[in-house]
Formats: C-alpha cells, sequence, structure tokens
C-alpha cells in the first residue's frame, strides 16, 4: 500500500494590531510552512505621536513630560536621556545627591521594568500565578515614586538639567529601603514557582535562539545582547550618573534562548537592588539641583537673578544659553540602549 503524501501551501497570517490605543502596537505578516515560520515581515508606526515635531516648539524643561510617553514602562530613563544631553552639551554639573537620587530613581525603574516584561512573559507560556504576585511589587515602587514626585507611572516630570525637581521628602529613604527588605525574598519566591519548574523549562529552553554574532549583527542591546554571550552594560562602558559608586556586576549568560534572557532579568532585579541599598547608605548631602543652571543668566544683573525669581517653579532660567552642535547621550534602560 502506498503512502499518501500531503502536499500544503504555505499559509499567510496577521498577528495583530489587535486595537491602535494598546501599547506596544504592531503587525507582523507571518507566512506558515507547516509549524515552522517561512518569512515574517514586521509593520510599525501604529502609535506614532509626532514626538520629534513637539520637541521642535517646546524647550527642553517644557518636552520633559511628554518623553515619558515613549515607554510608559521606562518613563524615568525617558526624562534622564532628556536631560543628560542638555548637561553635557552645556557642561553642567550635576550635585552628588542629584547623581545618587537619579540612580535610585532609574534603578527602581529597571525593576518595575523587568518585572512588566516578567509578568506577561510567564502568563503567555502558561504560568498565571506569579502574574499577579508580580504587579504586586510593582505597586510598591509606584507607591515611592508618587510620595517623590507625585506621579505614578508616567508623567513623573522628576528630572531637570542639573538635577531633580524635589528633593527626596521626610521618610522616604526608609520607606524605600523597606522596599528592598520586602522585594529581596520575593525574588527567591518567584525563583521558587518558577525557574526550576519543568513544564516551564521545556516551553523556554533553546527556543528563541540568538547566537553571540547574530545578536551583534543585528544591533541587539540589554537582556537580549547579554543573553548571547556578550557582556556589554552601558552603566560600566559609559561611566555615567556615579553608577562606579557601587559594587555590582554584569549579568550575562551564553545560551541566547529564552530561559537565558529570563535569568539576566531575574539576576538583574538583584543587582539593582543591591545598587539602590548602597545608594541610600551613602547618599550624601547637599543641594538637589545645580542653581547656577536654574539662575544662568546674560549678565549678573539680570531681573532674573533676583530673589524673587530663585524659586519659581523649579525651572532653568528663560535665558539658559546650550551651545550649538549635535550630541548623542545613551544609558543603559530596562529594555537595553537608550539614547
Amino acid at each position: 500500500m502506498s503512502k499518501i503524501e500531503t502536499r500544503t501551501e504555505p499559509m499567510v497570517l496577521n498577528m495583530g494590531p489587535h486595537h491602535p490605543s494598546m501599547h506596544g502596537v504592531l503587525r507582523l505578516i507571518v507566512t506558515l510552512d507547516g509549524e515552522d515560520v517561512v518569512d515574517c515581515e514586521p509593520v510599525i508606526g501604529y502609535l506614532h505621536r509626532g514626538m520629534e515635531k513637539i520637541a521642535e516648539n517646546r524647550t527642553n524643561v517644557m518636552y520633559v513630560p511628554y518623553v515619558s510617553r515613549w515607554d510608559y514602562a521606562a518613563g524615568m530613563f525617558n526624562e534622564a536621556i532628556t536631560v543628560n544631553a542638555p548637561e553635557q552639551l552645556a557642561d553642567v554639573k550635576v550635585p552628588k545627591r542629584a547623581q545618587y537620587i537619579r540612580v535610585i530613581m532609574l534603578e527602581l525603574n529597571r525593576i518595575a521594568n523587568h518585572l512588566l516584561w516578567l509578568g506577561p512573559f510567564l502568563a503567555d507560556v502558561g504560568a498565571q500565578t506569579p502574574f499577579f504576585y508580580i504587579f504586586r511589587e510593582r505597586e510598591m515602587i509606584y507607591d515611592l515614586w508618587e510620595a517623590a514626585s507625585g506621579m505614578r507611572l508616567i508623567n513623573n516630570n522628576y528630572f531637570r538639567i542639573g538635577g531633580v525637581a524635589v528633593d527626596l521628602p521626610y521618610g522616604w529613604i526608609d520607606k524605600c529601603e523597606d522596599f528592598c527588605d520586602h522585594f529581596d525574598p520575593k525574588v527567591d519566591e518567584y525563583e521558587k514557582l518558577i525557574t526550576n519548574n519543568p513544564i516551564f523549562r521545556r516551553r523556554v529552553e533553546g527556543i528563541g535562539t540568538i547566537t553571540r554574532e547574530e545578536a551583534i549583527n543585528w544591533g541587539l542591546s540589554g537582556p537580549m545582547l547579554r543573553g548571547s554571550g556578550v557582556q556589554w552594560d552601558l552603566r560600566k562602558v559609559d561611566h555615567y550618573e556615579c553608577y562606579d559608586d557601587f559594587d555590582w556586576e554584569v549579568q550575562w549568560e551564553t545560551a541566547g534562548d529564552c530561559f537565558a534572557r529570563y535569568l539576566i532579568r531575574i539576576r538583574e532585579m538583584r543587582e539593582s537592588v543591591k545598587i539602590v541599598r548602597q545608594a541610600l547608605k551613602a547618599i550624601p548631602g547637599g543641594p538637589y539641583e545645580n542653581l547656577e543652571a536654574k539662575r544662568m543668566m546674560e549678565g549678573k544683573k539680570s531681573e532674573w537673578n533676583s530673589f524673587d525669581y530663585q524659586h519659581i517653579a523649579k525651572k532653568v532660567a528663560p535665558t539658559f544659553k546650550i551651545p550649538e552642535g549635535e550630541h548623542y547621550v545613551r544609558m543603559e534602560s530596562g529594555k537595553g540602549e537608550l539614547g
């Protein structure tokens, strides 16, 4: 009896977009040969908001509240990169206390960013229970941001040229230390539930493997790059803010699969807690902003230098000048290089 051969034509599927107001909207036109993906065409731009055009008609300080919308899960990183560029162009020195506050906020944002990745990732592979635990910890970070800036997820509007908008309120450092004490055991709890689960391991090990050469050639960054064996972290490479003051290690793996990238994010959350603890313990006194950036005027007798104008909305002076030129600044956000 002869065997009947079954021939199938490639199938073209549309994956998304589901709704134009959803975050991270992406359409993928996927061509399948059985269960193998033979072609994939990404279609982007569904959430283009014209941020570049908006920036043309705003001062740097006016533009800061807009930038958290670039990536709602990385608002603090967006604000930091927006003020770092004019600071370097104009050679504005950031006080040490402000640098420590910035690092604390950035590392809290890194933890929140990784948690937002981890929850839906686990839900997608069938682990629903940790999803709810993870969002519980994110809410605690939002409580800290709300106490410091008045806002929770986005629109923190906290970073300024030369420092931050306001100093940390009374009791905030103790509250942040309490969060660190609470969060460390929770990461252990996540790992106990997930890491050695045989069903989870079968669904992520060997999946989505990216070699070291592919990661470099494709321009990957962040956990995607470090998961393929490249020890590259801009906090170590560019030495920005005051990361050199702290003891921490770059996390990396060599397998290049989904499991490797999962491990990196888990370990990076532990490293972020280490950095936050050290910063809280060693945070210096002094100013939280560079007053010269706020009152840098054309002439010593300018009316804007008077006492009445020193504390108006904590804004950079209207006559603050940034030298002409082009400048690229980058930093290590939760998802990778942001510049």
